[in-house]
C-alpha cells in the first residue's frame, strides 16, 4: 500500500477507526508528521484533536542510545539494566533530564501557544503517527496517555513491520494499515513524504478547534446558516448566442468554487470529473461541472480543440459566478482534463480573472502556449506514470509556468486514471491543493 501524503494517510486510516465515532475519544498526534494523519482522523471521528510530546532520555556517553523518556504531566520510564551496565549516575540521569524537560516545555509552548491540553481522564485516547519503525516512542506515547488518565488506549498508524506490531505492548487496541516485508522506511510509503512543519502543527491544531468550537448546539439552527444549492443551470454566451449547460453545487458555507473543464470527447456528467466533484464538495467546495460546448457545437471538431474558444467559455463562466449571488463572494478554481487544462491555463492568465487555482489532471498545459508565463494561479499538474508522452508535456509546460506550481506523478496510471486506487489519489492531491489555496486568508508564502 502505498499513501499520496500524510492527509491520504489519516483518511484511509479513519475508515477503520469508524467503531470508536460516538464515543468519548481524544485523537493524539505524534508530532510533526503524525499531527497531518491524526488531523483527518479526528475530523472523521468528530473527536478534538491534541498533540502528544514525548522525548528520549539518551545515554551520557551515547545520546543516540535512549535509557528512558519523558513526556507530560511528570512522566518517566527507565531502562534501569542499561543504567545500571552503563554506570550512569543519578547526577547524570537528573542532568540529562532536566534538558530534555526544558525541551519538552518548550515544545508545548511552541505548538500549543495557547495553553493548556485536553484532559484525557476516563477516556479513549487514538494515538496516532504517519508510521512506526521500531515502536520505541509510540510505546512511550501510550504509557504518557495511560499515566493522563486514557481509560483506554488505541494506537493507530498507517504502516509498521510486521516484528514491531508483533512485540507491541503499551496499547489496548492497534490498528495498522500495512505492514509490507521487507521493511526499510516509513517514507518509502509515501509518494509526499516532506517534512511537517510547527506551523502547520499549530494551524491544524487551531482548524480542528475551530470546526468543535463553532458547531451549533444540537437541535439548534444558526439564524445564519447559508443553505446549500444543488441544481442545472444554464450559462448564456452572448456573443455566441448559444447556452451552456451545466450542473451547480455549492455546499453549506463553502469556501471555495472549483470549475471543471473537461477534455475533448467528454461533458459535465464524465463519472471521473463527478467523482473528483464529489471529493471536492465534502471537503467544503463549491463545484460547477460545464459543458464548454452547447448542444449543438458538440460535432464541430474544429471547436472541440480551439483551446482560445473553450478558455473564452470558462471565463464566461467565472463571469457568471461573480453575478450569482450564491457564488459571488467565493475563489474560484479551475479543474481541467487533458484539452480542458490548456483551455483552464489560458484561461488563468487572461487579466483581471482573479482565478485563485489550478489543477490539470492528465492535461495538455502545453495547448495554452505562450499564455504559460502569464498564468500566477498557483497550478498542480497531475499526471500519470504510465503516460510518459503527456508527462514529458507537462514538464515542458512546467518550466515554461512563472507562477507558484507542482508536477505530481501518480505511479502506475495511465491516461484515464482507470487503474485501482489511482482516481482516488488524484481528488486527495486536487482537494488538497485547492483547500490550501481558495481557503480564506491564505497566503501563498506558506507553501503548500
Amino acid at each position: 500500500m502505498r499513501f499520496v501524503n500524510r492527509s491520504d494517510a489519516g483518511r484511509q486510516l479513519a475508515q477503520s477507526l469508524t467503531h470508536l465515532r460516538g464515543s468519548e475519544v481524544v485523537v493524539l498526534g505524534l508530532p510533526r508528521g503524525g499531527v497531518p494523519v491524526a488531523f483527518e482522523v479526528a475530523k472523521a471521528l468528530d473527536a478534538p484533536l491534541d498533540v502528544l510530546i514525548v522525548r528520549k532520555i539518551g545515554l551520557p556517553s551515547n545520546p543516540e542510545v535512549a535509557m528512558g523518556a519523558i513526556g507530560e504531566g511528570g512522566f518517566e520510564v527507565f531502562d534501569k539494566s542499561l543504567i545500571q551496565t552503563a554506570h550512569v549516575t543519578d547526577l547524570q540521569i537528573s542532568e540529562v533530564v532536566r534538558h530534555e524537560q526544558e525541551t519538552l516545555n518548550q515544545r508545548l509552548k511552541e505548538l500549543r501557544p495557547n495553553g493548556g491540553g485536553l484532559d484525557l481522564t476516563g477516556r479513549t485516547a487514538v494515538i496516532v503517527d504517519d508510521g512506526m519503525a521500531t515502536g520505541a516512542s509510540a510505546s512511550v506515547a501510550c504509557q504518557v496517555a495511560r499515566h493522563l488518565g486514557a481509560a483506554k488506549v488505541v494506537l493507530a498508524i498507517p504502516v509498521a513491520p510486521h516484528q514491531a506490531l508483533a512485540s507491541f505492548r503499551g496499547a489496548d487496541e492497534i490498528v495498522c494499515l500495512a505492514t509490507p516485508s521487507p521493511f526499510w522506511a516509513v517514507g518509502q510509503h509515501y509518494q509526499d513524504f516532506s517534512p511537517t512543519s510547527d506551523a502547520e502543527v499549530v494551524d491544524l491544531l487551531q482548524r480542528s478547534g475551530r470546526r468543535l468550537g463553532q458547531r451549533p448546539p444540537p437541535g439548534a439552527a444558526s439564524q445564519d446558516a447559508q443553505p446549500g444549492i444543488e441544481q442545472e443551470v444554464s450559462i448564456p454566451v452572448p456573443q455566441a448566442g448559444v447556452m451552456l449547460g451545466a450542473h451547480l453545487h455549492v455546499p453549506a458555507h463553502a469556501h471555495g468554487i472549483v470549475v471543471f473543464a473537461h477534455g475533448s470527447g467528454s461533458s459535465r456528467h464524465s463519472s471521473r470529473n463527478q467523482y473528483v466533484a464529489g471529493v471536492l464538495r465534502e471537503a467544503g467546495l463549491g463545484t460547477l461541472l460545464l459543458d464548454l460546448l452547447a448542444a449543438e457545437e458538440e460535432h464541430d471538431r474544429a471547436k472541440v480543440f480551439d483551446i482560445p474558444l473553450l478558455a473564452n467559455r470558462l471565463t464566461t463562466a467565472v463571469e457568471w459566478l461573480r453575478r450569482t449571488p450564491p457564488t459571488a463572494h467565493l475563489r474560484v478554481g479551475f479543474f481541467g482534463a487533458s484539452t480542458g487544462a490548456g483551455a483552464a491555463l489560458w484561461a488563468a492568465a487572461e487579466p483581471g480573472l482573479e482565478v485563485d487555482a489550478v489543477v490539470s489532471r492528465g492535461g495538455r498545459p502545453d495547448l495554452a502556449g505562450e499564455r504559460l508565463g502569464a498564468v500566477t494561479a498557483p497550478t498542480l499538474l497531475i499526471v500519470g506514470g504510465a503516460d510518459p508522452a503527456v508527462l514529458q508535456l507537462n514538464q515542458e509546460a512546467q518550466a515554461r509556468l512563472q507562477c507558484e506550481n507542482r508536477l505530481v506523478v501518480v505511479p502506475g496510471a495511465g491516461h484515464l486514471f482507470e487503474e485501482p486506487g489511482t482516481l482516488p489519489a488524484v481528488a486527495t492531491l486536487a482537494r488538497d491543493w485547492f483547500q490550501h489555496h481558495l481557503t480564506a486568508g491564505h497566503s501563498s508564502a506558506a507553501g503548500f
